[in-house]
């Protein structure tokens, strides 16, 4: 049964639209549910099926590793948003008052969101490509060129609302597709668990490692949750709208989690015993072939263009909210300042994914950028939830600086021993 009822969208004049029962699952979950349909792109389905299949069950460690750091950061944010009512761009922007500190932070996170994002959006952009791809023979260069146009017509017609339901309803079939597949294909236990809690990094691993970080702790996504954890719990007592936050985002973050380990487990099984390299969607598309079979690629291709389109347009709009809200703008999408910004990350996004490179390899090296950036972000975050200006009572406590801290050191020490081997410093 469908209900008019006011719900809250991205675009002025579209409050009142037809909703349903998705809306109301929305609410009852909660922001977190968005910050997992957030990093549940191409790019995380890509990535983990690389892994899967060039090194088994051996990276799945680093699946643990970023959902739990997903959610350490992610409740952070979420309670300075209910908090201090301020998102992380106001919060930041309002902290530092010596106007060289100010500037210097404004640069690094703008800059870190900005290069994280249009590395996103090539992932997303490139992925939507593959899936289209698959049904037809037009070049991925091609179709890169044509979804990147898509996106930028959607967001600025305001369109994206009328679409956005059955995109987001493609990509949860094809995310319970993966699951029951997982089932069905019987995985080796004993060695997913070895490669959950046994950390390793397999010769030639280490840039796909950093990747699965960088596709599942997305920095973006930090300021989303901080900005619209108000709106769902703003009328609620502090200690149980923080308390309906936390358990939000474990659910919704281990939900995600869940999925991947499903991308990475099929992949591991269908391919890693065989040596098969991902070069192309109809490739990753067999892995779902013990379920579905040979309807398993056109299944795969609809979902990942589905996904690659409703990530191309929340990373840039992500990137514009985070800037304006970093720089002092309006947060109006009629702004010619928030306007460029979004545009901007299209059309690198765009460049990218058409430039000739390996739609795969440039995939996996965006996620892997986003995660080599991800710390820049964390550290001020963690500095934020430090303040008791902002916070008050409910600053961090030992623990979650310690696992704050946890999470910071291994991303950078992973960012920096890639770098280091790229100098030729260090091999592996």
């Amino acid at each position: 049964m469908r209900t008019i009822v006011f719900c809250h969208g991205l675009f002025p004049g579209l409050t009142l639209r037809l909703c349903t029962e998705t809306d109301f699952m929305m609410k009852r979950f909660g922001p977190g549910l968005l910050v997992t349909a957030a990093f549940i792109g191409p790019g995380t389905v890509t990535t983990t099926s690389v892994a899967g299949a060039g090194f088994g069950y051996a990276l799945l460690w680093t699946l643990v590793f970023s959902v739990v750091a997903t959610i350490v950061l992610q409740e952070m944010a979420a309670r300075l948003g209910l908090v201090s009512g301020r998102g992380l761009s106001e919060a930041l922007r309002g902290s530092f008052r010596h106007p060289l500190a100010r500037g210097a932070t404004a640069f690094l996170v703008v800059a870190a969101i900005g290069l994280g994002n249009a590395a996103f959006e090539t992932g997303n952009i490139t992925g939507a490509a593959l899936g289209l791809a698959v049904l037809s023979d037009v070049p991925v260069q091609a179709w890169s060129l044509i979804v990147g146009m898509v996106a930028f017509l959607l967001l600025a017609v305001g369109l994206y609302r009328v679409v956005e339901r059955v995109l987001i309803l493609l990509v949860a079939v094809m995310s319970l597709v993966f699951v029951l597949t997982m089932v069905s294909v019987v995985p080796d236990l004993p060695a997913m668990f070895r490669g959950m809690f046994r950390p390793s990094l397999p010769n030639g691993s280490l840039l796909t490692a950093i990747a699965l970080i960088g596709t599942t702790v997305v920095p973006y996504n930090l300021f989303l949750h901080a900005s619209t954890v108000h709106e769902k719990w703003g009328d609620v007592p502090t200690r149980q709208a923080l308390a309906e936050a936390r358990a939000d985002t474990v659910l919704s973050v281990s939900l995600g989690g869940l999925l991947t380990l499903a991308v990475m487990t099929t992949a591991a099984t269908a391919f890693f015993a065989t040596g098969t390299d991902i070069d192309s969607a109809a490739t990753m598309a067999r892995q779902l072939e013990p379920l579905l079979g040979e309807y398993a690629r056109y299944l795969f291709a609809v979902g990942l263009l589905s996904a690659g389109i409703t990530s191309a347009v929340t990373a840039p709009l992500a990137a514009a909210y985070a800037t304006a809200g970093m720089l002092g703008w309006p947060r109006d999408l009629s702004d010619r300042r928030f306007q460029a910004v979004w545009a901007t990350i299209i059309i690198i996004g765009v460049a990218f994914a058409v430039s000739g490179t390996s739609p795969i390899a440039a995939i996996v090296f965006a996620q892997a950028a986003n995660g080599m950036l991800l710390p820049v972000v964390a550290i001020f975050l963690l500095i934020i939830m430090n303040r008791d200006d902002v916070l008050g009572d409910h600053r961090n406590g030992w623990r979650a600086n310690i696992l704050g801290a946890a999470v910071i050191t291994v991303a950078t020490s992973l960012g920096v021993f890639q770098l280091l081997r790229v100098a030729g410093v260090v091999g592996g």
